[in-house]
């Protein structure tokens, strides 16, 4: 597998992300609609990744987004900082000081247990990011002059207006021209499509940024919704990890993409809240590699998985350019990332390495 990417030397940053950076209130075990207190953590698709590129793998990362010049700005940017991610590329806004003009997105979510599953409540509508166009940032001086090994964004920040889809395509054009690999993880969200064109708007966009990707993420519902791949089999098939279906939907979607190198998705079969059977697969060079299954994962917090997914992936095609190396790196550091509180990893490295090893669970003294 040759990516061809670029080296370190000529490059001021291993990786940066473009996306919406939202502060995530958290009720812990207990619901949104009864708490009292939440724990405030950073999180956001696109940015999960590159902040797992940066805390977990040691590369250096730089986020591009867009933040309302207030005090939830400044403390979006106080987490940001304490993950290790560049912030320079933070686009300041002025706002009106109610939000009318510009704001900071919020996400409420409550983890789940067992039968009951997880709950997300966005309030994320005229955010500073939303409202940032390919102007307010200056793509040609960070991939032109800076250096960019590789970029990272996806289907949430193209969803959240206009300006944000036309942003993302013109940083990917700009990455591209510069010789920057991008990644892009479909992530599709039917209730921000809804107000932006719906499913038809989210195919237009996605089937027109898809090709400049080099590296495709998502799963079923990804590729068919956004891209209009169906995958075969029954309803009781595509309730459990249907992998021949899954195999024929890539091997589609990279004959109509020539320019995917690699394309990757998670195989989740949620069992409860707490308990999911995963794995992933990863196609490159006409061949499909599998991690292995992690059968009965017991889950603390799934938001995030699959971002953590993407930045071990990201990391293993990076300084292994090969697709099984990367796919099992990518399985662990999501199944790791879901075993603790929040939408960021807390693991590193080792942990990683250890789980893809096949190390258990007992006591590390």
């Amino acid at each position: 597998m040759n990516l061809n990417i670029k080296s370190r030397e000529e490059c001021r940053y291993d990786a940066v992300s473009l996306g919406e950076v939202m502060l995530r209130l958290d009720p812990g075990e207990g619901r949104i609609r009864t708490a009292r207190n939440f724990k405030v953590w950073e999180g956001g698709g696109e940015y999960n990744v590159i902040r797992g590129l940066r805390r977990c793998f040691g590369m250096r990362t730089a986020v591009i987004t867009a933040l309302a010049a207030n005090e939830t700005g400044k403390l979006l940017e106080d987490l940001i900082l304490q993950g290790g991610v560049d912030t320079t590329f933070i686009q300041w806004m002025e706002t009106d000081g109610i939000g009318r003009i510009c704001r900071n997105g919020l996400n409420f979510t409550e983890r789940g247990f067992g039968i009951r599953g997880a709950v997300g409540c966005s309030d994320r509508a005229n955010t500073a990011i939303s409202k940032a166009g390919p102007d307010d940032f200056d793509f040609e001086y960070l991939f032109g002059e800076l250096g960019v090994r590789w970029l990272h964004t996806g289907g949430i920040y193209a969803a959240l207006s206009e300006q944000s889809a036309k942003t993302a395509l013109e940083a990917i054009k700009t990455a591209k021209k510069y010789g920057t690999i991008v990644s892009y993880d479909l992530n599709y969200r039917p209730s921000m499509w809804s107000a932006f064109g719906g499913k038809q708007k989210a195919q237009e966009v996605n089937k027109e940024i898809a090709k400049y990707v080099d590296v495709m993420i998502g799963n079923e519902e990804d590729f068919t919704a956004c891209l209009g791949f169906e995958i075969e089999g029954n309803d009781a098939e595509l309730k459990k990890l249907n992998l021949d279906g899954y195999k024929k939907m890539i091997n589609e979607a990279a004959r109509t993409y020539p320019n995917f190198k690699a394309v990757a998705t998670t195989l989740r079969e949620v069992k409860t809240a707490t308990v999911n059977d995963w794995s992933a697969i990863c196609w490159a060079d006409g061949e499909i590699y599998k991690a292995k299954d992690y059968k009965g994962l017991e889950i603390l917090d799934r938001v995030g998985g699959g971002d953590s997914f993407a930045s071990g992936l990201i990391y293993g095609l990076m300084t292994s350019q090969d697709a099984q190396t990367a796919v099992n790196y990518g399985a662990a550091h999501g199944a790791l990332a879901m075993t603790t509180p929040g939408d960021t990893t807390m693991a590193d490295k080792k942990e990683v390495e250890a789980v893809i090893g096949g190390k258990g669970a007992r006591v590390q003294r």
